[in-house]
């Protein structure tokens, strides 16, 4: 790193810093104006509606448009120092592109490994206070509704079932839990309606019938009222929409692989959140390339041309990842693969530019 790396790298985060800043405040300006209905209803101060939801809405604002910010930094400083012939000075004293991109690589890294960790542990904090401000107070509130049948496997050998479950009251009924070796069944449990103990911290199962099968011989014992630890928490029973955004990354893992395991329909939502919080700090880095090669050139129009690109550039990049999210989710595509295909195809955009641009 010289002095010209560090003079771009210095306009490269300086710019992106005002952006954040610039828009952050615009995104919040606009939230409040459309919550402010609900913030009077709910009788909370300023100060409590910004310590229990602004300081999760903020971050999970500044995460979703991170890649945005980075793509519109780059091109805005860039193209400015295009128009001033500074790369045309550069270039005309022997330095290669390739050379001249080196501060962008940096940034780009530097700004893609925060937004990894931020993605990992920091944003699904922030995603908490934020839900459970909306929850309770907002129009976005989620339902606390009662599901249907629920079936599911617990481990290897055992499944379990259940009739109904009641979020709310966090009571079930018609339990059945069953354990197989082989093809047949060596355990067998039957209640007529369940119920979570919030002080115990266990199930509490009524009507119970336990069956033990050994062979031909069969230990059946019935109880009114037990109190049992079950593979599974009244939270693991609740559908709640907002869970994968929730979690930091080590939970979100586990999740995947119990969920997985049960056949559970929402493990495709887990796995794209799981993929996207990979994927999209490495398209912060392919976007920084991107804008950089674009933007170098001197060209007539100068910034608002660069910047009319730019846009268009991540209008397509949102509508890539939005399709392929939904093919995902909707249809039989890898979460995995659906959630690198934006990156793939602007990695190969970066290519071909690199390679017509001039050098």
């Amino acid at each position: 790193m010289r002095k010209i790396d560090w003079y771009i790298l210095k306009k490269f985060l300086t710019t992106f810093f005002f952006s954040l800043i610039l828009l952050t405040t615009i995104s919040t300006v606009i939230d409040i104006s459309e919550h402010t209905d609900d913030f009077a209803k709910s009788g909370l101060t300023a100060n409590q509606i910004i310590m229990q939801y602004y300081v999760g809405f903020i971050p999970f604002i500044v995460a979703m448009l991170f890649p945005l910010f980075v793509f519109i930094s780059v091109i805005f400083f860039t193209s400015k120092m295009a128009n001033l012939s500074e790369f045309i000075a550069i270039l005309s004293s022997g330095v290669s592109l390739q050379r001249i991109l080196r501060p962008y690589w940096v940034g780009g890294i530097l700004l893609g490994s925060i937004l990894w960790y931020a993605n990992a542990y920091i944003i699904p904090k922030a995603n908490a206070i934020r839900t459970t401000f909306e929850a309770k107070y907002t129009k976005m509130a989620m339902p606390q509704t009662t599901s249907g049948a629920i079936y599911m496997r617990t481990d290897s050998f055992s499944y379990a079932g259940m009739r109904y479950y009641d979020t709310t009251n966090k009571a079930g009924g018609s339990l059945f839990m069953e354990t197989i070796s082989g093809n047949q069944v060596i355990y067998n449990l039957r209640a007529d309606n369940f119920t979570w103990d919030t002080t115990k911290r266990k199930w509490k199962l009524n009507g119970v019938v336990e069956r033990k099968i050994n062979g031909m011989t069969e230990d059946v014992s019935f109880e009114y009222e037990v109190f049992k630890k079950l593979p599974f928490l009244p939270s693991e029973l609740k559908r709640d929409e907002y869970l994968q955004a929730r979690m930091i990354s080590p939970d979100l893992r586990r999740r995947i692989e119990k969920e997985r395991l049960r056949g559970s329909e929402t493990v495709k939502e887990l796995e794209m959140e799981n993929a996207h919080r990979t994927s999209t700090p490495v398209a912060v880095l392919l976007l920084t390339l991107i804008g950089a090669i674009l933007a170098c050139r001197k060209i007539r129009g100068g910034s608002g041309v660069h910047l009319a690109m730019g846009i268009i550039i991540c209008a397509v990049f949102i509508l890539a990842d939005r399709f392929s999210t939904i093919f995902s989710t909707k249809g039989d595509l890898d979460p995995y693969v659906a959630a690198w295909i934006p990156n793939l195809i602007f990695g190969v955009l970066t290519i071909y530019l690199y390679k017509k641009a001039p050098k």
